[in-house]
């Protein structure tokens, strides 16, 4: 590592305090676009440089009390594909581009229309038969130009599934689709790496994660040849609160992924029934 572009970037970090009252050495958004013009290097290697050498990007200042800035590098290195980029997609993107994950891979085939508008975070009247995949890059660039991001307005397959997904660390089922769902996990089984799965129906959904050895969705919904194309989402609908609820708890299970933490959901399926007020966790096998 350059230790020239290292003393650049520290002699630009300034002291501050944390809320409570801890200090630490801030570099600033204006500072990271500047030094990286001026050195050439990406904004996101800036960042991980800093963490890794005891300056915080501000940005991520309020990150800090619950990970380390070795955990929020990790974040930074690692690449992330998001695929489906409806309700649960839109969310999704937004969460992880502001936590910091540094390589995102949208990918969707579908564009906006009018009853998208109740929950997708990336539809606007003004984007009705517009690119959900660009509207997603779009998003993540107006939230941190840092990051590296590749758009694919495509349907995932099994034909070019492992070129879309050959590089993620992790990758987020966002799909309405069971039947695309299974070719999902079948491609990450076949690159050895993890999915997140999210569901949602109602006012109610479900969330999991499957590494490669898992049996996986099979526990959930039965034999592959079996399910229906739909889930319970057509015949119940999709409100927005829990859209953004079961958002929420796949992007907790990807950073656990990515920073290899305890506590994640793998070989158990976490139930939530917003409108009961339950959530509960069952095992798989």
């Amino acid at each position: 590592m350059n230790a020239d572009a290292i003393e650049r970037i520290l002699r630009h970090a300034q002291p501050k305090e944390f809320p409570d009252h801890t200090s630490y050495n801030s570099i600033s958004i204006r500072q990271i676009a500047q030094l990286s013009k001026a050195m050439g290097i990406s904004g996101r290697e800036i960042e991980i440089m800093a963490l890794e050498h005891g300056a915080v990007p501000e940005r991520y200042a309020r990150n800090m009390k619950t990970f380390s800035p070795q955990d929020q590098a990790a974040l930074l290195k690692a690449c992330v594909s998001v695929v489906g980029l409806g309700g649960l997609g839109g969310a999704v993107v937004e969460i992880l581009a502001r936590i910091g994950v540094g390589m995102l891979n949208v990918i969707d085939g579908d564009t906006f229309e009018e009853s998208n508008l109740n929950r997708q975070f990336l539809s606007s009247p003004s984007r009705m038969s517009k690119s959900k995949a660009e509207a997603a890059a779009q998003r993540i660039k107006t939230i941190n130009s840092a990051l590296e991001v590749n758009a694919y307005s495509l349907f995932l397959n099994a034909k070019n599934g492992l070129e879309l997904l050959r590089h993620s660390d992790v990758s987020v089922d966002c799909l309405d689709n069971l039947k695309t769902r299974f070719v999902l996990e079948r491609l990450c089984k076949q690159l050895g790496s993890p999915l997140v799965s999210a569901a949602v129906a109602g006012a109610s959904g479900h969330v999991t994660t499957v590494f490669p050895d898992d049996q996986g969705l099979t526990l959930i919904y039965g034999e592959e040849e079996n399910v229906p194309s739909k889930g319970a989402e057509a015949a119940l609908g999709t409100v927005p609160y829990s859209v953004t609820f079961l958002a929420a708890l796949e992007c907790a299970e990807v950073v656990k992924t990515i920073q290899n933490k305890p506590g994640l959901l793998r070989n158990k399926l976490l139930v939530a029934d917003l409108d009961d007020g339950v959530i509960d966790v069952v095992n798989l096998c």
